[in-house]
């Protein structure tokens, strides 16, 4: 991807996420903004913990990618909860252990309804609550340059990751 994206005085493209200031918390309960992310290549896919029909099939993506990938610290994959009510830091850490996605590479954000919204559509991601804990949403996983530019996405449920991770890879060498 050899476009240039326009740089705003902060060093970061206008498109760059890192624009966004809202403020999230992580499953170890710490404050952050998407900022704090900068300088890694970001993996990041929006689910929510009691979905029982596509986000397994997401986090087992993520699971699959992390794997292929191998050991980067030039790398960290962030799922964000699309429901904010019931994933809390607390409930999202006993997920994060359940699934053996606990360390360093992998975060997870908790943020408001309205800062959910603003990033699922930064990412084109639709969702919508269909009853209390459940929701119709989209599956996309989205890579982000260093730069907190979008650099691919992954549409749909147990694809063939390889695009992805060669996406990976190529913004992690730039």
């Amino acid at each position: 991807m050899a476009c240039k994206q326009p740089v705003s005085t902060s060093g970061i493209s206008d498109k760059s996420i890192f624009n966004l200031t809202s403020t999230w918390h992580t499953e170890e309960g710490k404050a952050i903004q998407l900022n704090d992310l900068k300088g890694k290549v970001l993996v990041v896919v929006m689910i929510y913990t009691s979905c029982k029909v596509a986000c397994p099939r997401l986090v087992a993506d993520m699971q699959d990618i992390r794997k292929k990938v191998g050991n980067n610290d030039k790398v960290q994959y962030v799922l964000v909860s699309i429901d904010p009510e019931t994933d809390t830091p607390a409930r999202l850490k006993e997920f994060a252990i359940s699934k053996e996605m606990d360390g360093n590479e992998w975060t997870f954000l908790q943020g408001t309804p309205e800062t959910v919204r603003e990033f699922a559509n930064v990412l084109s991601v639709k969702y919508k609550e269909i009853s209390p804990m459940d929701f119709s949403h989209s599956n996309i996983i989205s890579v982000f340059s260093p730069g907190g530019d979008l650099f691919h996405q992954q549409e749909g449920l147990g694809v063939n990751n390889r695009e992805t991770i060669a996406a990976i890879l190529q913004a992690t060498d730039h």
